[in-house]
Formats: structure tokens, C-alpha cells, sequence
């Protein structure tokens, strides 16, 4: 059967009409106007895009996606591989694939570019199937402010609470541009917070925090900073050892914290980290040509794992289309570049303060092969990989990540026991 690219092309047509009454992409494509092809070295298809017209096209094209057709055939299928499940983690770990065209056009319209390349693989296999949507129940959050001093400035941050257990209290750091609202659907699981209390805040300037003295855009994430914030949390709200939960940046800021201020915490769980993770920096997430609202989530938009349900993925996007200027670029400081822990995490001591790491299977950024090599360089750590889940498995797919937490939380008692 023909796969990839080679059956797109046979099937060009079927791709424009698709895509041309495609609820999302025509949202997205009322300002456009642009020439997009995709190639093997082999195969290619052009289609022409507009306002009013999504048609195959003779054309020279302003962008080319090139990718070998092994990677076609993976990203076009309904259940592809890690790393090649989207065009943009192809791009970061598949050898081959580039983009030929210039750059800016792409950040521009990298939101239309996704959503045709869905559109394409339901046309030449079928859509990712994806887990049904979880209820999240809000009613028993409470939400309220703390009052800090965070470098010499008192800075009031936001902070939200659910659960009454007299378990070891859990607080939930954000992933970069992000807020607390993604510990929204640990905070809803009941079974959890009678056991743990869950907390979450969001990062100055963040959310509904307050900001930091400075000027719109000029946010940046410094380890001084994200330690000082965290500390300051937990003494404002006068936690004894919490267990500090986070993904991504927030993973490495819990293998920071367990080094800095082992006799604080119960233990970190540090998802989706590594002791250093390049690469990951971009020009376009704040810049003046490109829509900040509409790059930065389709950035982040193949982290998430296919099967995550549609719910908490359209979830993910929102709260990334909403994070401020430069503010998920600041983050990004901190993240592929402040934190630098090759030189440190084997000093973390365990007995102090246990360590477990966990990663996605689609997390092309901090792969679970890079997570695994930072575990193992710290003694007395546990890893695992987290099957079908990818950058954010706290607040992607709860059901999925639930397990692998109740399994954590079970090694740090334990441990602490």
C-alpha cells in the first residue's frame, strides 16, 4: 500500500476540498496567501493557500518541508513514532529534514502548516485517536494570594489550593509560559487531595501574579530567581517538606531545588528533565513580524503526546496563547540555558531529599534517553519512561499520568517512611 508523501500526492485534491471546508483552518487562513510544498527528494505536492482558495498548484512554492519518506510515512499515519509524529520534532531529532524557504514565513504561519499536515494525515491514513476528555472538577480549588519579597520588591503571587489530606503537601510548578491552572486536574482528583494537599502558584508575571519591576518584555527566568519564588512560596505558606512536582523547566527546577535546598522539600518529582537540554531556544517567540499569541503554542503544540484528549490539549494551547510578551522567551532562558546541571546533579543526595524522574515517550525536547542519562548520574534516583505521553503529562492526559504519580509518591514514602 502506498504510504507518505507518494499516496498525498494521489490524493491532492481530496487534501484541498478537505481542507478547504476545515472548520480550524479556515479560521486560520483569513490572512493568508502563500505557496506551501512538501517533498521526499522524490515525491512533491504544492498547494496554494488564501482567503478564498485552498487548491493543489503548478507553482513554485514559498516554503518546501523536506523530510526522507520514511518520516512522511510516519508523521502521515495515525499512529506515528516518537519524533516523527510532528513536523516540528521531526525537524529537531530526524536527520534530513529541513526547511527549504525563508524562515519568518514559517514562524508566520506555522499554526496553518500544522493544521494541514493533520488534515493531510486523515486524508492519506486516518486522525490520531485520541483519549476521551476527562471532566475537571473546579469547585473545590480555592484560589488567594500570598505577599513576598522577591529580589527586594514585595510581590503578591497567586496561589491555588485543593485538598484537606494530612499527607506530605504537593506543590506543582508551571511549565515555561505557563501557569498553575495546569495542576487544574490534579486538584480535581479527590481520591488524591484526601491524601495530599495539592498546591500550585504562578511565576511572577505569570498568570494572575504580580509582576516583577522592569519593562514589558524584559522577563527572564534566572535560577536565582526560581529558587528565590519557590522558597518564598513554601515559607509563605509555611509548608513542611512538600514534595515539589514539575515538567519540563519545572523539571529541572525540582533537580535544582533538591540540590540547593534538600532540607526543605519531601522529595521532587522531576518530569520531562534532564541536567541540561540545548536547543530549544527561538527567535520568533516575541518577535515583532510573528504573532507571539499564535507561534509560541504551535512551538509547543508536537510536545504534547498524540493521544492526549482534545480537551486538555486545546487546553495546553489557550493557556500558551495567553502568556504575555516575551514571557515564555524569558522562561526559555532558564530552561535551554540558565540551567546547567552536568556539573552538579551527581552531588544530589538522595537520603536528604529523593529523587524520581519520569519522562514521555514523545518528548522530543528532553527525550526519555536524556532523562535516563541524568538519573543515572545521580545515585539512589529512579526513571522510568511514560508510555504514549509527552512533555506535559501532568495536565495532558491525567488518566494516563495518574498511575506513574500514585507510583512515585508510593517510592518517596518509602524512602521518607
Amino acid at each position: 500500500m502506498t504510504k507518505g508523501l507518494a499516496a498525498l500526492a494521489t490524493s491532492i485534491d481530496s487534501w484541498a476540498a478537505a481542507a478547504q471546508f476545515d472548520e480550524q483552518l479556515t479560521v486560520f487562513r483569513q490572512n493568508a496567501s502563500f505557496r506551501l510544498g512538501l517533498s521526499d527528494g522524490t515525491n512533491a505536492v504544492t498547494l496554494e493557500l488564501g482567503y478564498d482558495v485552498v487548491s493543489p498548484t503548478d507553482g513554485a512554492p514559498d516554503l518546501t518541508l523536506m523530510a526522507p519518506s520514511d518520516a512522511w510515512a510516519q508523521l502521515l499515519s495515525r499512529a506515528p513514532a516518537a519524533t516523527m509524529h510532528h513536523f516540528l520534532a521531526m525537524r529537531m531529532r530526524v536527520p534530513g529534514v529541513r526547511i527549504d524557504g525563508e524562515e519568518l514565513l514559517f514562524a508566520q504561519h506555522a499554526h496553518i502548516i500544522r493544521r494541514l499536515l493533520e488534515i493531510a494525515r486523515g486524508v492519506v491514513d486516518a486522525p490520531v485517536e485520541r483519549a476521551a476528555d476527562p471532566r475537571i472538577d473546579r469547585s473545590r480549588i480555592e484560589a488567594f494570594y500570598v505577599s513576598t519579597t522577591l529580589e527586594g520588591s514585595s510581590t503578591d503571587l497567586y496561589v491555588e489550593r485543593a485538598g484537606t489530606g494530612t499527607g506530605a503537601p504537593i506543590l506543582l510548578l508551571h511549565t515555561a509560559g505557563a501557569d498553575g491552572r495546569q495542576a487544574h486536574p490534579l486538584m480535581s482528583d479527590i481520591e488524591l487531595t484526601s491524601r495530599h494537599p495539592v498546591y500550585a502558584f504562578d511565576l511572577p508575571g505569570h498568570g494572575r501574579s504580580a509582576q516583577l519591576p522592569g519593562p514589558i518584555g524584559s522577563w527572564t527566568l534566572t535560577p536565582e530567581r526560581y529558587a528565590e519564588s519557590i522558597l518564598s512560596v513554601i515559607g509563605a505558606l509555611d509548608l513542611d517538606r512538600p514534595i515539589l512536582l514539575g515538567a519540563s523547566m519545572a523539571g529541572e527546577a525540582c533537580l535544582m531545588m533538591a540540590h540547593r535546598a534538600p532540607e526543605r522539600l519531601g522529595g521532587v518529582i522531576a518530569c520531562e528533565a534532564s541536567d541540561h537540554v540545548p536547543g530549544r531556544v527561538t527567535p520568533w517567540a516575541g518577535h515583532h513580524e510573528v504573532n507571539e499569541m499564535l507561534f509560541v503554542p504551535e512551538w509547543i503544540d508536537g510536545l504534547i503526546g498524540p493521544a492526549a484528549p482534545a480537551s486538555m490539549r486545546s487546553q495546553i494551547l489557550h493557556t500558551y496563547g495567553q502568556g504575555g510578551h516575551r514571557t515564555f522567551a524569558g522562561d526559555i532562558d532558564f530552561y535551554s540555558g540558565g540551567w546547567d546541571g552536568r556539573e552538579i546533579v551527581a552531588d544530589i543526595d538522595t537520603a536528604k531529599c529523593p529523587v524520581i524522574m519520569m519522562t514521555g515517550e514523545y518528548d522530543y525536547s528532553c527525550t526519555p534517553e536524556m532523562s535516563e542519562a541524568t538519573a543515572g548520574k545521580i545515585h539512589g534516583a529512579h526513571y522510568w519512561t511514560m508510555p504514549g505521553l509527552g512533555h506535559f503529562p501532568i495536565c495532558e492526559h491525567p488518566a494516563a499520568f495518574r498511575p506513574h504519580l500514585e507510583r512515585a509518591l508510593s517510592l518517596i514514602g518509602e524512602k521518607s517512611g
